[in-house]
């Protein structure tokens, strides 16, 4: 049968890149498409191209419902599978399923699946005992030939950064471990908005006060906990009053407007500055009847003001909303993204969507690149090169006022590596191999060889690499040791004879030389400096103490040095740390 509209072209484009990859592999594959994009009538046409049962996956029933519409109008049926829809049909050749439902019904899918799609597919997490990954599982062993498809907009997750590995433009993001292995097509916004798929953001300042929630402790997926956000903003209701009689001068030329509040509490509270008969508040503990009543009242535009907290940011579309109020921090590009995403659908008689943030929460929505949060509120996108392969990577870093890289803070290149002549094609495992240089490493004492800095046993010998954490611990503890917190470094020379200063933040001083009249000195100097310089973008081999003099505001500094007590007389060096992570604090760091 045929379909009852024509697919833009990306969307054609998608659905083609999708039956190009699974025809030469099973192994699992993204789409990354903005929010707006059409998603769903991607995923009905897959469904309506399929020879064999489908599965297709998402976390709200407002999505399965969603994705079920636009299959059924092919004239096609298709079953659902949801508790919160009263609905478990598994025996038509298309489910569409919340994954909630289907992990605890997994006896009702005995059946043989060619093709799993998991829609928002940045919630799949890599651990083994997820609900998606058991999903997954099972119908492996039915079908061991089973592919896996997601669809998101944002392709990384909060912890964990992207969530596939391979780039069909030839690069590597994620580490082995991401539970997607190849990103097969993605559209950028900026080509949405260009295009007019999408409307444009017009973010502006907060021209009133703003939340400041860098004094609070975030935890290991940098957020913050809910009564520490309450604390403060129970400290800040003259904050939120003038925040809100903002928003609502501002939404007076406006269609509908969608706020985002960090707790239910701040919820609430904006909620009692809003005029009553133009405002709903939803949550995650709003009954269906009501949220459902409210959604429909908004949609209809008898309501002008919609004030939710964690919810309300996939799944709901309204696309008249041409205001977003962001009230609340996040780490989470993805949410973010999300949250911006509301106001970006076409609707009659909408220019723009304005988007305010009142949380500082700093993000770019045409450069989410990196896929994980900011080092700290300084950093960009910048593009580094590498030394070894020359591809063009993207990392956080900062620039000076010429627009030069003077920071940044990738580890390894990501590039994919051609295969030399002779080789096969396909590389080592059928896959292209990513190039193995490592801006910021640690080298093993047995081999020499370079690793990630987080690694315990080398990748090339594997032999147990010195933990720092245990390094720093044992010299703490000894009487004769010596460990500062280097804040800094300064050079002097002499002839043949480099000296070192190494400067503590409270002060102190550990001092060392480097004869470079003698082979081995230079070797080492050059191994720990020389292949660190310039954060790892253009490393050198220095050959004399006036071409280190000349360079040095591009050597790096350790962030920890050790000493020992030499003949009970002077400090003498013994190892320094470079690019550390653990629980000691580096110098000047809160």
């Amino acid at each position: 049968m045929n379909a009852p509209f024509k697919l833009r072209p990306y969307q054609q484009e998608a659905v083609e890149a999708t039956l190009r990859h699974f025809r030469q592999s099973d192994e699992s594959a993204v789409i990354v498409l903005p929010t707006g994009a059409g998603k769903s009538l991607v995923i009905a046409e897959l469904a309506r191209l399929a020879r064999r049962r489908i599965l297709v996956l998402t976390h709200v029933k407002e999505l399965v419902e969603q994705n079920h519409a636009k299959y059924q109008s092919y004239g096609l049926t298709g079953g659902i599978f949801s508790a919160g829809l009263n609905r478990k049909e598994s025996r038509h050749p298309v489910t569409f399923a919340s994954v909630q439902s289907v992990a605890a019904n997994l006896d009702q899918f005995r059946d043989e699946y060619s093709l799993v799609i998991v829609d928002e597919c940045h919630r799949v997490s890599g651990e083994e005992d997820s609900q998606y990954q058991r999903i997954i599982e099972r119908l492996r062993q039915q079908n061991p030939a089973l592919k896996v498809l997601g669809l998101t907009a944002t392709p990384y997750r909060l912890g964990m950064g992207w969530i596939y590995r391979y780039h069909y433009r030839g690069f590597v993001r994620g580490d082995e471990d991401t539970p997607f292995q190849h990103c097969i097509y993605e559209l950028p916004l900026s080509y949405m908005i260009s295009r007019g798929y999408l409307t444009r953001p017009e973010r502006v300042d907060a021209a009133v006060a703003h939340y400041d929630f860098s004094a609070l402790a975030r935890d290991r997926f940098g957020e913050y906990a809910e009564k520490d956000v309450n604390a403060l903003l129970s400290k800040h209701r003259r904050v939120t009053r003038a925040i809100i009689e903002q928003v609502m001068e501002l939404a007076t030329q406006r269609q509908g407007v969608m706020i985002f509040a960090a707790t239910v509490d701040h919820a609430r509270e904006i909620t009692g500055y809003l005029p009553a008969p133009e405002t709903a508040l939803v949550t995650g503990a709003t009954d269906q009847k009501a949220r459902a009543s409210m959604i429909r009242r908004f949609k209809q535009r008898q309501l002008k003001y919609l004030v939710n907290v964690s919810v309300l940011t996939t799944g709901f579309d309204a696309p008249h909303v041409d205001l977003i109020a962001i009230l609340r921090p996040t780490q989470s590009v993805s949410l973010y993204q999300q949250m911006v995403g509301r106001g970006l659908r076409l609707s009659e008689g909408k220019r723009d969507c304005l988007v305010i943030d009142y949380a500082g929460n700093r993000m770019n929505l045409h450069h989410p690149e990196v896929g994980e949060p900011k080092p700290d509120p300084d950093s960009e996108p910048v593009q580094v090169f590498c030394p070894d392969c020359g591809f063009a990577n993207i990392f956080w870093g900062k620039t000076d006022s010429d627009g030069r890289v003077i920071e940044h803070y990738g580890r390894r290149c990501q590039g994919l590596l051609a295969p030399a002549e002779g080789e096969d094609a396909a590389g080592h495992n059928g896959r292209p191999q990513q190039c193995d240089y490592r801006f910021r490493f640690k080298e093993c004492p047995h081999c020499g060889g370079e690793n990630d800095i987080a690694a315990r046993t080398c990748g090339h010998c594997q032999q147990a690499i010195i933990d720092p954490d245990d390094q720093l611990r044992e010299a703490l503890q000894l009487k004769d040791a010596m460990v500062i917190r280097c804040a800094g470094l300064s050079l002097s020379g002499e002839g043949s004879t480099l000296k070192l200063t190494y400067h503590g933040e409270d002060g102190e001083e550990l001092r060392e030389t480097f004869d470079f009249s003698k082979p081995g000195q230079r070797a080492v100097f050059n191994k720990l400096f020389g292949r660190r310089f310039a954060g790892g973008q253009a490393p050198k081999t220095f050959t004399g103490v006036a071409q280190v003099l000349a360079a040095q505001a591009l050597l790096p500094a350790p962030d920890f040095v050790i000493a020992r007590k030499h003949n009970k007389r002077y400090w003498q060096v013994q190892a320094r740390v470079f690019d550390y992570q653990g629980p000691y604090r580096k110098a000047h760091a809160l």
